[in-house]
């Protein structure tokens, strides 16, 4: 079978600032089957018409005159029984103890980056099927990241076929609305409340979870949350 990938991610410039107190580095994606894209972004694309959206949707665009299309958005996400979503949760303060270092020994925040990246996507990657992943356009110190994760990915999965390829997010729905599902995991996890419309999606996904936000098991298949501990365990 063929899936894709659309992936985005949150925060990530503190990989390198690393500021004091409690703060989240988070990379998800949206998984769904090649055969569906059609009908998602129709879907998509319908909601857009209704509610007016033109451009890029994201997180950081969620607003009281947006939320409609927002809540929207995620029951479409809930509505899809093919739909999948999953997350990784990184707190700064963990990951000291998985700094990793270029040849000369200085910390590489970008390998370390990838490598998170290839946790997210091999965990869900299964024998036989095909699998095409997108991730957002970055500019990289090493220019040929992209292309070390496809490879890692394919050595570790021999019996299915993995593409990673970089494409802008204002051009993929799918990927926007992955960044609007880890903008608000990552909403929930740094505990913030300054914007009322942004709680108001972050509740919205957790009346149709049935729970909070938080930590899921490995065996999650529609939100999964993966929180990273650098001392193990979910």
């Amino acid at each position: 079978m063929q899936f894709e990938v659309y992936c985005d991610e949150s925060r990530q410039e503190l990989f390198k600032t690393r500021p004091s107190g409690e703060y989240y580095v988070l990379i998800g994606g949206l998984w769904i089957p090649a055969e569906r894209r059609p009908d998602f972004k129709a879907a998509i694309r319908s909601l857009r018409e209704k509610h007016d959206v033109k451009g890029e949707f994201k997180w950081n665009r969620v607003s009281p005159s947006r939320l409609p299309f927002y809540r929207a958005l995620v029951r479409l996400f809930f509505d899809q029984e093919d739909m999948r979503f999953r997350v990784i949760v990184l707190p700064l303060e963990n990951l000291d103890s998985v700094t990793v270092h270029a040849p000369e020994h200085e910390p590489d925040c970008e390998l370390m980056f990838y490598k998170f990246y290839y946790q997210l996507l091999h965990h869900w990657i299964l024998d036989q099927n095909v699998y095409r992943v997108f991730v957002d356009v970055r500019t990289n110190r090493a220019g040929n990241r992209v292309q070390v994760l496809q490879r890692c990915l394919g050595y570790s999965n021999l019996l299915s076929t993995v593409s990673v390829q970089a494409l802008p997010s204002d051009e993929l729905d799918l990927m926007q609305l992955a960044d609007v599902l880890i903008g608000a995991v990552g909403y929930k996890f740094h505990k913030l409340d300054t914007s009322k419309a942004k709680l108001a999606v972050v509740q919205e996904i957790e009346q149709l979870l049935g729970r909070p936000i938080h930590g899921t098991g490995p065996g999650e298949e529609k939100f999964n949350v993966f929180h990273f501990r650098g001392s193990g365990g979910w």
